[in-house]
């Protein structure tokens, strides 16, 4: 068997990667343009990937191909179509970042809430030093108990952030873009509803056709002046531009972002007009990316690989 990596970089260089080399011949590319896919793929037995596109221009002449797991839960990359024509099979992974993703969206919040960064240079700048009382006043932050939290997409994260935001004493709302039947022992609204009475919004959602754009203008006009937004779903779900100006108007208190439109940032994306970390936090796609969840990610596709040949 020949199992090939088309972009095994975005995995990261820490991950114990051994167990693999025990079902054959392993090939790692760090990155693959597609251009670059249809020789690397031509007689492998298995690829596997993130980001690549998979389609018939890049797998078409690799007649040995059997199986392709992508290394995360979205499949927007691969034409599904062109694979059940060539009886071609696909694996994805589910939940194997939920405890980091949630986890990383709260990290998210009180950066915003309690405006962790201004405190941070206040002392390091050495401005506490120099002052006369022992608490600086300069910024408010609130406590998260008695706020409603607004959910958009309850699925695996979702449903965690909500037990989260519970045990933190906030009160859970959340609507579903698709129109998913009703998940007992949460209460559902319509997204106006959640867009006017959440103080914090935090979406979890796949990209498609109920979802691209979601968040916009509009969306953030009914929103709270005090409302703190967090979109760890995907970049497109939000129109950046609006964000933008909604940041820059005060429409809405603070976003936090770990995805966007485009990733690596585009240099001339407007959200680089905001320099101001209190109302604004973007990192780069990293929610998923615990060592654990990167460690429990490699071993299910390693098992899927087993469980497909055997």
């Amino acid at each position: 068997m020949k199992i090939v990596f088309l972009d095994v970089k975005t995995i990261g260089e820490d991950i114990d990667l051994s167990g693999y080399d025990q079902l054959g011949e392993v090939v790692k590319y760090p990155f693959s343009t597609p251009s670059q896919v249809p020789l690397r793929v031509a007689d492998a037995d298995v690829v596997v990937l993130n980001k690549v596109r998979i389609d018939a221009e890049t797998i078409g002449d690799a007649q040995r191909l059997k199986l392709v797991c992508v290394t995360a839960t979205g499949t927007n990359n691969l034409d599904k179509e062109y694979l059940d024509s060539r009886r071609i099979a696909w694996r994805n992974v589910a939940g194997y970042s939920t405890e980091s993703v949630a986890q990383h969206t709260f990290a998210m919040l009180f950066y915003l809430l309690e405006k962790l960064r201004y405190y941070d240079d206040y002392v390091k700048e050495g401005r506490y030093a120099c002052d006369t009382s022992f608490t600086h006043f300069e910024e408010h932050f609130y406590e998260l108990k008695g706020k409603t939290w607004g959910i958009i997409g309850l699925g695996n994260i979702g449903r965690r952030v909500a037990a989260i935001a519970e045990a933190f004493g906030a009160h859970v709302i959340y609507t579903s873009p698709s129109g998913s039947a009703p998940q007992e022992g949460y209460r559902r609204t319509d997204m106006d509803t959640l867009l006017s009475a959440s103080d914090i919004i935090s979406v979890h959602a796949p990209l498609n056709e109920h979802t691209e754009n979601l968040i916009g203008s509009t969306a953030f006009r009914k929103m709270k002046p005090s409302c703190i937004f967090l979109n760890l779903g995907r970049g497109p779900i939000v129109v950046e531009q609006d964000l933008a100006e909604a940041i820059e108007h005060r429409t809405i208190a603070a976003a936090g972002l770990d995805v966007l439109c485009e990733e690596p940032m585009n240099p001339d994306n407007p959200l680089l007009r905001i320099k101001d970390s209190r109302r604004l936090f973007i990192t780069p796609h990293i929610a998923w990316a615990s060592v654990e969840a990167r460690t429990r990610l490699m071993e299910i596709v390693l098992e899927q690989i087993k469980e497909f040949f055997h």
